[in-house]
């Protein structure tokens, strides 16, 4: 399995990101994906899942101002991020299977400015 994550970058309070995480190597459209953030010196916590049948969860933290979506045919999901605040700050990863047995790509860093 390969996850390769994009789109992060620096951005003031307020604004908006889109993160694009390109799947290969599993049957994607069978798969929940998940968004996990890891902060420095924080653990990482999810963020954002879809599930194969389109239902979604988010984090409290973030309910209202991000939205994670797929598009299967691509092999792709998305994180869309509006209404960006300073603890959104983190490294941001794609994933597949969970916090403890799931595959990971490369994070891609968010750093929101005050």
């Amino acid at each position: 399995v390969q996850l390769q994550a994009s789109g992060g970058g620096l951005v003031q309070a307020g604004g908006s990101l889109r993160l694009s995480c390109a799947a290969s190597g599993l049957i994607f459209s069978t798969k929940t994906m998940n968004w996990y953030r890891q902060a420095p010196g924080k653990q990482r916590d999810l963020v954002a899942a879809i599930y194969s049948y389109g239902g979604t969860n988010y984090a409290d933290s973030v309910k209202g101002r991000f939205t994670i979506s797929r598009d299967n045919a691509k092999r792709m999901v998305y994180l869309q991020m509006d209404s960006l605040k300073p603890e959104d700050t983190a490294v941001y990863y794609c994933n597949t299977g969970g916090l403890s047995n799931g595959s990971w790509g490369r994070g891609t860093q968010v750093t929101v400015s005050s």
